[in-house]
């Protein structure tokens, strides 16, 4: 019998991760902590960053630093950044990870699956032929074939390369 190990969501799992604060207000006020929370890129309050309990290697999210529920909660220029953030995602997962297509989109509520309520943020996510099989489908279990720390190097370079800074489009 083989094993596939994913020690780092232990505490999603078991719900020891995170406390009663908002985990992405918490990664939002932490810019010293960007390369150990994983953050790409930052930009007039946004930011850019990949999920740590990952659909895919190099799923990554666009989270407004402000604690809003939805979209029609954020100012217009917070929506136009997230808009360009999303299209510089884009760019850096057909270039940097040689995808084939992408997925998107957001949740509000828990029943439409937000896993973080009440803190608006985008997903985006690279797919592959073939990347979803048995394993997804019936036995409710996903293969990641890269860790966090190699999508990061490979999805860096097309932001600032060093995680933070403020550089728009």
């Amino acid at each position: 019998m083989k094993r596939l190990m994913a020690p780092w969501r232990s505490g999603y799992v078991t719900g020891a991760s995170g406390g009663d604060e908002c985990v992405l207000c918490e990664i939002g006020a932490r810019e010293e902590m960007d390369r150990e929370n994983f953050v790409l890129h930052r930009d007039g309050g946004i930011y850019v960053v990949l999920n740590r309990y990952p659909y895919i290697n190099g799923h990554m999210m666009v989270v407004p630093g402000r604690h809003v529920a939805d979209l029609s909660g954020l100012e217009e220029e917070e929506l136009s950044t997230m808009v360009r953030l999303l299209v510089r995602c884009e760019k850096a997962l057909v270039e940097g990870m040689n995808c084939m297509g992408i997925n998107g989109g957001w949740n509000i509520g828990g029943c439409a699956g937000a896993g973080i309520e009440g803190h608006v943020h985008i997903h985006i996510l690279p797919r592959w032929l073939g990347d979803t099989n048995f394993l997804t489908t019936v036995g409710e279990t996903r293969v990641l074939s890269m860790s966090l720390e190699e999508s990061y190097a490979r999805l860096a370079p097309f932001f600032d390369g060093d995680g933070g800074g403020n550089v728009g489009g």
